[in-house]
């Protein structure tokens, strides 16, 4: 079952920020002739790819999907809030944190932050 992304404000800000960064990035490096891709183009590409994931297969093995304590749901305070994985290995390494709805099929990006 596919689901429907919808966003927080602020994942959807910090989203449309990587995406700017990544196509300022892209035209310095294309005016360059550099043809090694920048650390803004890898992270959007990274991110864009864990939240397709995240509508196909929340569950996947590589996003490492788990509960998130932490954090509450924005709109059942009694339902989980999950943690998936951008980045591994990584100082900094970004995490998705999303929860499931408000609707039914519906998946809800919470916030895209670099690990602390």
């Amino acid at each position: 079952m596919a689901f429907k992304i919808v966003w927080t404000r602020t994942a959807n800000e910090t989203y449309k920020r990587l995406s700017a960064e990544a196509k300022t990035a892209l035209a310095v490096r294309k005016k360059s002739k550099n043809k090694k891709s920048s650390r803004a183009e890898g992270l959007f590409n990274q991110v864009s790819k864990c939240v397709r994931q995240l509508s196909i297969n929340p569950r996947h093995r590589g996003l490492q999907s788990h509960e998130f304590e932490s954090m509450a749901n924005p709109y059942q305070k009694d339902q989980k809030v999950f943690e998936a994985y951008v980045q591994q290995h990584t100082p900094g390494a970004y995490r998705v944190f999303w929860c499931y709805g408000p609707g039914k099929g519906e998946l809800t990006i919470i916030a895209i932050t670099p690990h602390p």
